[in-house]
């Protein structure tokens, strides 16, 4: 039996009493793993594994052996702040079990701070036979340590708004902080303003757009410190001195307070300006230059600009000469000259794009559409009605997430179901989330061109949510299906994986990358035809050559390629797609870790295990989806459809949904929802299982 610790950090604290406690922004923890090893000169020290960066409150398992010691350090985001603590493992674990097998408590660092450690022991015998309901060890073998069992989360990089060099991105600020811009304090609960991530500067969502100074990083004698070139040449630079404040101040460049009984910080001779001393090297040469100000100028005369160039366009198209027989050019019927492509475009092309209001075809104009609007237009129908929550019977909840929660409702007039998913818009905002939710919008409205894709019926609002009404799938999900009987039968696994494949090109033909594929996100219908939900992650505009490189998706599914750091394209959701394709055959997951970084590392690394029951051409499918150049990677190299694993595949019925599903749940009823195919589970476990079906990104209740 292996013993194995259960470990976890949720504090960090400073003594309060010391000038720099306060200055600490967003500690995070490092941890290394080091073994112990004889060499020539003694006993030395040496890290085997990666570097493990745990998030606060979230734990990770560490083997326990003799000689292996765990270092801790803990950082803050201005790299000032360096705290450790070195912990055998064996004592650690000794001290566990004196405690009944739970111990909690303050680790001292060094030079300062305490770290709040829970560790929990374990034997990794008796863990494994607890999470596979105390089954004998060959059926373990059998079935392997990494059977699914619970369902896993996405996680999607911050968003990040490049302004003048400034990398700002939606932070919550612990304390009191004020605006560099406008100078005012920054109010809300959650994630209440910006802050760049290279020089510090906090603002308010709302003065991002009055930003002017370039950032300054921390290169204080760089090319863009030294000189301001954007509309004007701005070299003002800033005479600080250290300055004792008798009354609590706060820095006028990343908003927090100065701390400290004596030379708490810098001011500025000449404008007064008052910073921290570790932010005197980031402040641009901006003396005397009130930012607000100078933005709304500038706003102002380019506003002005704008007027009068669209009054000389508006002139020359009044007096211009128009032929009848002139190309591109057609004549209004106010009697204005427009100007239109020589080629032929569909009338709704200056549509493209919706509105939050009404059904989901109806297009917003040109003045309200974004900057970067999706290839696909979408049709304009005016005729039809507009909700409201209340015409909806709520009847219970279905799932529940961060952003709001899914709801089964029922339309008064008609009697029938539907799935509406409610976003509170306060929490959109503050996580920064607006685009990712008018993404899911737009593709939810193109899902209707597929029957395998989850259709949106409307969408509307009020004053503090956002709703989507969608189609109410009532089957359940692949991952509550695979739970039941541990993996699918071979052409049960070959129809969801090519009804899958229908809905997963289509996407990519619209030049949509879906980025989340995995067994939560793909529903059945009453008949047990798939439908994928949840289109939280796309990214829209993929034609062609376009790449990205955002860091996103469910740990377990994510390609080598993201975690490369590479820019990436459609060939990620091949490689999620084959890890789906893995998990329904075989039961388990392809790639293993006890925590995140062991798991990236072996899907960067590691090859797949192969049982040698599995078909010839399952195995074969296999092995070219998991192939770690994107570009050799199936699907987008070589047709898919035409892969020995589909052989008995009729493509064309298939995507008419002509032929049979393997499997179809039974329902008790259609207000019930509920699936009783499995005689194992009782009417109050089934009646629970509605927190599986749930669309949108919301997470079920039970996970």
């Amino acid at each position: 039996m292996s013993p194995f610790l259960r470990i976890g950090f949720s504090n960090f604290e400073i003594d309060p009493g010391l000038a720099y406690h306060e200055e600490v922004l967003n500690p995070y923890c490092a941890v290394y793993m080091k073994e112990a090893i004889d060499t020539e000169k003694g006993q030395v020290y040496k890290q085997k594994k990666p570097t493990m960066y745990p998030p606060w409150s979230t734990t990770f398992d560490a083997h326990v052996h003799r000689g292996r010691i765990m270092h801790v350090m803990v950082k803050d985001r201005t790299a000032e702040l360096k705290s450790e603590a070195t912990v055998a493992l064996d004592s650690l674990a000794t001290r566990c079990k004196k405690e009944n097998g739970k111990l909690e408590i303050w680790l001292e660092l060094k030079p300062q701070g305490r770290i709040l450690m829970e560790a929990r022991y374990y034997l990794e015998k008796s863990d494994a036979a607890g999470q596979s309901g105390g089954e004998p060890e060959s059926e373990r073998e059998r079935d392997g340590l990494f059977t699914l069992h619970h369902r896993r989360g996405a996680i999607k990089q911050a968003k990040v708004h490049v302004v003048k060099c400034h990398e700002f991105s939606a932070t919550f600020f612990p304390q009191p902080t004020f605006c560099s811009v406008c100078k005012e304090f920054v109010w809300g609960l959650n994630k209440q303003g910006y802050q760049c991530r290279q020089c510090n500067a906090a603002i308010h969502k709302k003065c991002i757009d009055k930003v002017i100074a370039k950032c300054t990083g921390s290169a204080i004698n760089s090319k863009e410190t030294m000189i301001h070139k954007e509309r004007f040449k701005i070299d003002m630079p800033h005479r600080f001195k250290v300055y004792n404040y008798k009354s609590p101040t706060f820095c006028e460049h990343c908003g927090t307070l100065l701390w400290g009984l004596a030379k708490q910080g810098l001011k500025c001779e000449e404008c007064g300006m008052n910073v921290h001393h570790k932010c005197q090297k980031k402040v641009a040469n901006l003396c005397g230059v009130n930012q607000k100000l100078m933005a709304e100028a500038l706003a102002i005369i380019e506003s002005k600009q704008q007027e009068r160039s669209t009054k000389e366009t508006d002139i020359i198209g009044r007096e211009g000469p128009v032929t009848v027989s002139q190309p591109g050019m057609v004549r209004a019927p106010s009697g204005l000259v427009m100007g239109l492509p020589a080629v032929a475009t569909p009338a709704n092309k200056d549509a493209q794009g919706i509105s939050w209001e009404g059904p989901t075809d109806i297009s917003r104009t040109v003045t309200e559409a974004s900057t970067e609007e999706p290839l696909y237009a979408v049709p304009r129908k005016d005729h039809q009605p507009k909700f409201i929550i209340d015409d909806f019977v709520l009847h219970k909840m279905l799932g529940k997430g961060s952003f709001g929660k899914v709801f089964l409702a029922e339309l008064k007039k008609t009697g029938k179901f539907f799935a509406v998913k409610a976003l509170k818009k306060d929490v959109v905002l503050m996580d920064d989330d607006v685009e990712c939710t008018m993404v899911e919008r737009r593709v939810l409205s193109l899902a209707w061109e597929n029957p395998f894709l989850t259709h949106l019926y409307c969408t509307f609002q009020t004053k503090e949510n956002l709703f989507f009404v969608m189609e109410y799938l009532n089957g359940g999900d692949l991952m509550f299906h695979i739970q039941n009987c541990h993996k699918f039968d071979l052409h049960r696994a070959t129809f969801y994986a090519a009804e899958i494949i229908c809905g997963l090109q289509f996407l990519h033909s619209r030049g949509i990358i879906y980025r989340d594929l995995k067994l939560d996100n793909v529903l059945l219908d009453s008949d047990g035809h798939i439908k994928i939900a949840d289109f939280g992650m796309c990214k829209e505009n993929m034609q062609d050559d376009s790449r990205t490189s955002t860091f996103c998706g469910t740990p377990d599914y994510i390609a080598p390629e993201i975690l490369l750091g590479q820019k990436y394209n459609s060939s990620v959701d091949w490689w999620s797609f084959g890890v789906l394709l893995y998990e329904m055959l075989i039961g388990q997951s392809p790639f293993h870790g006890r925590d995140e970084e062991e798991l990236f590392q072996s899907i960067r690394t590691d090859n797949p295990t192969y049982p040698q029951w599995l078909s010839k051409a399952a195995k074969d499918i296999l092995v070219k989806l998991f192939v770690r150049e994107p570009e050799e990677r199936l699907g987008v190299k070589g047709n898919i459809r035409q892969h020995s694993f589909f052989s008995s595949t009729d493509w064309n019925a298939l995507e008419q949904r002509q032929v049979a599903p393997p499997f179809r749940p039974t329902l008790v009823s259609t207000a019930g929802s509920v699936y009783m195919q499995l005689n194992k589970r009782s009417p109050a476990r089934c009646v629970h299982t509605l927190s599986s079906l749930f669309t949108g990104s919301m997470k079920p209740a039970h996970a």
